[in-house]
Parts: structure tokens; sequence; C-alpha cells
């Protein structure tokens, strides 16, 4: 797994998530209209586009040595991999439904009803109503009557329809508006941090979020009927176990303490 593959001019070049996902034609579509693109963390580069794609290129290559008998090389690039999971904007895109206008399309905060609002205690929320059934049920529920209003999916009347549900957001709390309207079938969901997802009762029922060893991180996915996945033990220190990954390796025992003698490795102090 690489950033730019093992072939092209940018092959050898050095790079991280934020350049992968530029040059792939992701990142400029994360923001919202006039503003600079958003690097969506580095999920998108490192873990979508890369760690992601060469767990499936892995499951794929051993499902087809099982009918060929024959091994491959797995060419993982991130930038490959970042594109592809642009696949479904790029067929907004052939079908005339995405512009290269950040910030102005159905999924990127141009839609008045796929976006992200604050509440009265500067907190946020999030509505997906892009559905029409979905949408008509946030009126309702936001006590907005649809006569008179422009069409779901008229663009045109966007903008102000954004400023209305900024408005009507505004008037309540993030806990009042997750009382009023979790559940149901707006697409709603309270935008929680870290700490604050991990005591959320759906989380928590689920142990999506688990506290192993003192330290709060996601549960193994995806999970299986047969087979549990489960957290194989807390990190290993530094050093802790080199002489056995050496060994592993190939490195005689002369060769591995050497190499400790030298400097080029290092050992866990005692």
């Amino acid at each position: 797994m690489t950033g730019w593959g093992q072939e092209g001019p940018l092959a050898h070049a050095a790079g991280h998530d934020i350049n992968y996902i530029s040059v792939a034609g992701a990142l400029a579509h994360f923001g919202r209209a006039g503003q600079p693109p958003t690097p969506p963390l580095n999920l998108a580069g490192d873990y979508g586009g890369g760690g992601m794609f060469l767990a499936f290129g892995i499951a794929c290559a051993l499902f087809e040595a099982k009918s060929s008998g024959q091994g491959q090389v797995i060419d993982a690039a991130m930038v490959d991999g970042a594109a592809y999971l642009m696949g479904p904007i790029w067929g907004l895109r052939n079908m005339g439904g995405m512009s290269d206008e950040r910030g102005t399309n159905l999924l990127d905060t141009g839609a008045p009803f796929y976006d992200a609002y604050g509440t009265s205690d500067g907190k946020w929320v999030s509505i997906g109503s892009i559905e029409p059934q979905f949408y008509a049920d946030l009126l309702a529920r936001l006590g907005i009557d649809p006569e008179g209003l422009p069409g779901q999916n008229d663009r045109a009347g966007w903008p102000a329809m954004k400023e209305r549900l900024t408005a009507i957001f505004l008037t309540k709390t993030r806990d009042e508006w997750t009382a009023l309207l979790e559940g149901t079938d707006v697409c709603f969901g309270p935008i929680l941090t870290m700490t604050e997802a991990a005591e959320h009762p759906h989380i928590k029922e689920r142990g999506t979020v688990v506290n192993y060893h003192d330290i709060l991180q996601p549960a193994p996915a995806p999970r299986f009927s047969r087979t549990e996945a489960e957290i194989q033990g807390p990190a290993v220190p530094p050093g802790h176990d080199t002489e056995a990954v050496l060994a592993s390796f190939g490195f005689s025992a002369d060769e591995v303490a050497g190499l400790l003698a030298s400097g080029a490795v290092k050992q866990k102090s005692s």
C-alpha cells in the first residue's frame, strides 16, 4: 500500500492523505460554498482509500488463489482508492446532478435538507431528509406549512430554505432537538464528539465504543454471526518484542545482537 501507487509520475514522491485525495478529485468537494476545502481528517485517503482497499484486495486475492493456485502482488494506492470511493459522486456528475462548485450540491451542504445546523447552546445537529417522505416529516415536525414552499429539489429555493431552517434550529438546544427528532423518519442525528459518542445510548447498547485496558476505542467491525471479533490485547510497548520480530524476519541471533549493539534498532529497557 502506497499513496501514489507503483507507477506514474508521482510514484516516488512523498505525500500524505491530504495530497492523495486532492489529486483524486475528492478534497475539492468537501466544504461549503465560498470556503476552502475541508480535509475529512485522514479518513478518505489513509483508511478509506488505503487500508480498507488493501484489506479488500488481500481478501479478493486469497479467494482467487483458491481457484488459480497462484498468488499476486496487490498495488493498493490511496489515490486510486479515494477516487473509487467517489464513484457514486462521479455517477451524479455524469447525470447532471453534481457540479464542480463546492457547497452547492445535494450532499455537500448545498441542500437545506442535508446539512448541519447550530443550536441555541452552541452545539450542532445533522439533518438528512433526502427522500420526499422524510422531508415531509421534517417540515411537519418543525411546524412548517409546505403550502407555498418551493419544491424540495428546486435549487433556486435552497438558500432561502436554509436560512429558515437555520433560524428554527437556533430556537432549541441540541438535547431538546434530540428529544424531539431522534428516532423519527426525519433522518436526524445529534453531532457528537468522540467523548459524547461513547455515552450515547445506541453506541453503548451495541458496544460500538468500548473501554479496553482503560482506553476508549472502537470495537472491531464488521460483526459476524459465527465468529465474534475481539480486541487481541493492549498495544505492545515500543521495543517489547524487537528480538522476536527480527527473528521472524530471518535474522540470526548474531545479526540481531549486532543490530541492537549498533543502535540500529531499539529494545525495551529493563
